[in-house]
């Protein structure tokens, strides 16, 4: 089946870009993949699909009317990030994080604005980043997603729940201890948690939906998942951490993003993956711990950080590979 043809068709085409842009969280310019972790989402709650769909949606008609690049455009690299973003303000203003809560009218106007102001930012910070030949990943959504989180406690008119969740591994028991399922659901649950959805058949589905794009991105998101989540258990991760796919979900897109996305899949790129996503898993205790005194969520500020510190410097190592262009 020829999934470019709704590109460029005078009716669909907004239809395609947007699922793309949902795709494009985790690297897949399809929109059958969009489409399949739409359904993902829905599975856990169908609040969340939907904030996806208005944060996606919000972001690219804002590209489309600041008349940005068609070619950006049409890969939907300026819809991930305002996907993202509602997702965020959803989640972390409900009184029940798994499902979420449906925003009030305010709320609604606040994400869509957040949405859309991760198009400038995605526009801007592409725009310093150029020079380096490194892409603004989803820096703009934990920008933005921060301020804005900041924001709700200053206003009356959004219900800003309780928002001290559960982010840093002291908030876990050290007591629990492991079982089967800690291992099955918390590597489903960190591809889940890209999106937010704490529920690993989600996570699972949105394997499935990556692999009908590409088997390489869909193997190593989940090979990122599996070594962030034995790095934790491996140095003592609270089980409820670990299980909740918190350790995992960074390491899941860094693996993704420097073996198969930025750097061509090799053993070299697999390996410089894997130290990636072992650093993430890490650095994801280390942010997380830093940011619990203002009751800030890590994001993806840790899968950022890491793949940009791997791939600013790519130059300097003749064993690592851009790349092809598709």
């Amino acid at each position: 089946m020829n999934l470019d043809r709704f590109r460029d068709h005078p009716s669909l085409f907004f239809v395609d870009w947007s699922l793309r842009g949902v795709g494009q969280v985790v690297f897949q310019n399809n929109p059958l993949s969009g489409l399949v972790i739409l359904v993902a989402l829905a599975w856990n709650s169908w609040i969340y699909a939907a904030i996806c769909v208005l944060g996606v949606v919000a972001s690219t008609a804002t590209a489309l009317v600041l008349k940005a690049d068609r070619a950006v455009m049409r890969d939907g690299l300026y819809g991930f990030n305002g996907a993202l973003v509602g997702l965020a303000l959803v989640a972390f203003t409900s009184e029940d994080f798994r499902t979420g809560a449906i925003p009030s009218v305010a709320m609604v106007v606040y994400l869509v604005c957040a949405a859309a102001f991760t198009t400038m930012a995605f526009a801007s910070m592409g725009a310093v980043l150029a020079p380096y030949k490194t892409a603004p990943l989803t820096m703009p959504f934990v920008l933005v997603g921060w301020l804005f989180l900041f924001a709700v406690l200053k206003f009356d008119a959004i219900d800003a729940g309780p928002m001290a969740k559960p982010v840093s591994p002291e908030q876990f028991s050290d007591t629990v201890p492991y079982v089967f399922a800690t291992w099955y659901e918390g590597i489903g649950t960190s591809i889940g948690q890209i999106f937010f959805q704490d529920n690993w058949i989600s996570g699972y589905l949105i394997i499935v939906a990556i692999a009908l794009n590409s088997r390489i991105s869909a193997a190593m998101g989940l090979l990122g998942a599996v070594v962030g989540t034995l790095v934790a258990a491996v140095y003592g991760g609270p089980e409820g951490a670990v299980r909740d796919g918190l350790f995992g979900y960074n390491s899941a897109l860094t693996a993704m993003a420097l073996c198969g996305v930025f750097l061509a899949f090799n053993w070299r790129s697999l390996i410089y993956a894997v130290f990636g996503a072992v650093i993430s898993s890490w650095l994801w205790a280390s942010v997380a711990i830093f940011l619990t005194p203002i009751a800030m969520p890590v994001l993806t500020s840790t899968f950022v950080l890491v793949t940009w510190l791997m791939l600013l410097g790519q130059g300097a190592f003749k064993a690592l590979e851009p790349a092809s262009a598709e």
